[in-house]
C-alpha cells in the first residue's frame, strides 16, 4: 500500500483564501495528498498568501526562512507559495528564496496536480496567469471528505472598483461570476457531506452577476432565493460586499428569506465624504446611511459589521471625527479598524502619509468605540433567546460552542446536542467575545 504524501497549508487573510486552501488541498488529494496539521513531517508546504496589510511579501520571505532547516533535513520537501502574493511578486520570489519550487497566483491553483508533477520530476514551476478555463469545473470532481457544519463557498472573484488603497483588481483581476447552476449544485454537494451554513464568498459579493439556469443574468438575490430551496441547508450569509451592489431585491431578502441571517458585514471605510471620495469608493457617509436605514426598516434586528481604515493619506483631525460620528450613528455589532498601509501600485501610496503617531492614536480611539458598542450589544443579547448552530466541543467539559444567527459566538454547558444541531438557546451571561446560554 503507498504510503500517502503530507501536505501542510498555512492560509493567511480573508475567507476567500481559506476556500481556497480547502480547494488546493483537494486538487492535490488526487495526488495522494493528505493534510498534516505541522509543516515538520510534510512532503509538501503551501503558503497561500494575502496581499492586503502592510509588509505582507517581507513576512512571506520571513515565514519562508523558517523552513530552510525542514529543507536542509529533508531536500525531497516541496514548498510553494500561493495566494495574491504569489500573484503579485511572481518569479521574484524564487528568485529571492531558492528553496521555493512552486508559485501559483490564486486563478490558477486548479493546475496545481500538474505543477506537483513538475517540481517532483525536480523542476521549478511558476503560474500566475488568468486562465480562461474554469478552475472551480476542473476542480469539481476531487477527492471530497465529510465537512463540518459550515462551509465557504465562493461565488464571485475580483473586483472592479479599484478603491485607492486596494490591490485586489490587480491580483485577483476583474470581477466574474460563477454560474448560477454550478453554485446550487456545489451547496448540495456541500450539504450532503454535513454542511447546514454556507457563506457566499467574493471580493464583491453582492456584485455578482452569474448567469442564471435560463441563461438569464441572476443577481445574488436571486442566487439566494434557489439555495433557499435547497433541502438541509438551514443558513445562508454573504460576504464582503460593497454599499453601491445592494440592490433593491437583495435587501429586500433580507426582510423576507428565512434562511438568510440577520447579519451583513458593509464596509464604509470612512465617515469622512472628502476621504471617501479620495479612497474612490463612489458613496457618501450620507448614502451609506439611508443604506443601513433601508435594510433595517425590512429587518430590525440585523446586525451590522464594517471594515474602517484610519490614517488614510491626507486624513484630518476632522475626516477622523466624522468617522466616528458614523459608527455611533450606525452601532456596529462587529467591525475590524485598521491602520492605512501602503500598497505599492495603488494610487494611495503616491499621497502625504499621514503621521504614524497621530494615526495609531485614531485607531486606538476607534477601537474603543467599537469594543463599547460591541459589549452593549452582546449584552443586550441576555435574556433572549436565538438559534445556535452547535460547530465543535467547547473549551470545557461538556461544554459545546456554536453561532447564532447574528454570527454570536455562543457555548452551553452540559447541553445534550451533537455538531450540526440547530437549537433554540436562552442567553444567560455576556463575555467580552461570547456569549454564555442553555438550551430551552
Amino acid at each position: 500500500m503507498t504510503t500517502p504524501k503530507k501536505l501542510f497549508i498555512k492560509t493567511y487573510g480573508c475567507q476567500m483564501n481559506v476556500y481556497d486552501s480547502e480547494r488546493m488541498a483537494e486538487a492535490l488529494g488526487g495526488q495522494g495528498y493528505v493534510e498534516t496539521a505541522t509543516p515538520d513531517d510534510a512532503d509538501m508546504i503551501l503558503l497561500n498568501t494575502c496581499h492586503i496589510r502592510e509588509k505582507a511579501a517581507e513576512k512571506v520571505y520571513s515565514e519562508l526562512g523558517r523552513f530552510k532547516g525542514l529543507k536542509a533535513d529533508n531536500p525531497d520537501l516541496k514548498i510553494g507559495v500561493a495566494g495574491c502574493v504569489a500573484q503579485a511578486e511572481g518569479g521574484e520570489i524564487m528568485r529571492r528564496q531558492p528553496l521555493v519550487d512552486l508559485v501559483v497566483g490564486p486563478q490558477s491553483y486548479h493546475r496545481l496536480p500538474e505543477m506537483e508533477s513538475k517540481v517532483r520530476s525536480g523542476n521549478k514551476a511558476l503560474d500566475t496567469d488568468f486562465p480562461e478555463e474554469d478552475k472551480f469545473e476542473r476542480l469539481k470532481n476531487r477527492p471530497k471528505a465529510k465537512r463540518g457544519p459550515t462551509a465557504f463557498l465562493t461565488v464571485q472573484e475580483g473586483c472592479d472598483k479599484f478603491c485607492a488603497f486596494c490591490v485586489v483588481p490587480y491580483t485577483r483581476g476583474a470581477e466574474v461570476s460563477r454560474p448560477a447552476s454550478r453554485i446550487i449544485d456545489e451547496a448540495r454537494d456541500l450539504v450532503e457531506r454535513g454542511v447546514r451554513e454556507i457563506t457566499l464568498l467574493g471580493q464583491n459579493v453582492n456584485a455578482y452577476h452569474g448567469s442564471g439556469p435560463d441563461g438569464s443574468d441572476y443577481t445574488l438575490a436571486k442566487l439566494i432565493w434557489d439555495l433557499d430551496k435547497v433541502d438541509g441547508l438551514e443558513r445562508i450569509r454573504f460576504t464582503t460586499s460593497h454599499p453601491n451592489d445592494m440592490s433593491d431585491d437583495l435587501i429586500e431578502a433580507h426582510g423576507s428569506c428565512s434562511k438568510l441571517m440577520p447579519y451583513l458585514h458593509l464596509p464604509v471605510q470612512s465617515g469622512s465624504n472628502r476621504i471617501l471620495k479620495r479612497m474612490n469608493r463612489s458613496h457618501t457617509a450620507e448614502s451609506y446611511l439611508r443604506l443601513i436605514e433601508r435594510i433595517r426598516s425590512v429587518r430590525p434586528d440585523i446586525l451590522m459589521s464594517g471594515d474602517f481604515i484610519v490614517g488614510f493619506p491626507e486624513e484630518t483631525e476632522d475626516d477622523f471625527q466624522a468617522t466616528l460620528d458614523l459608527v455611533k450613528e450606525v452601532k456596529y455589532g462587529y467591525a475590524y479598524s485598521f491602520k492605512y498601509s501602503t500598497r505599492p501600485g495603488t494610487p494611495a501610496a503616491e499621497r502625504a502619509q499621514v503621521d504614524p503617531a497621530a494615526a495609531d492614536e485614531r485607531l486606538q480611539r476607534l477601537q474603543a468605540l467599537i469594543t463599547l458598542q460591541q459589549r452593549e450589544i452582546q449584552g443586550n443579547m441576555v435574556g433572549r433567546s436565538v438559534k445556535v448552530l452547535f460547530e465543535k466541543p467547547g473549551r470545557q467539559a461538556g461544554q459545546m460552542g456554536g453561532k447564532s444567527e447574528y454570527l454570536h459566538a455562543v457555548h452551553v454547558a452540559e447541553a445534550d446536542v451533537s455538531v450540526g444541531d440547530i437549537k433554540d438557546v436562552r442567553i444567560i451571561s455576556a463575555g467580552s467575545n461570547s456569549l454564555a446560554g442553555e438550551l430551552i
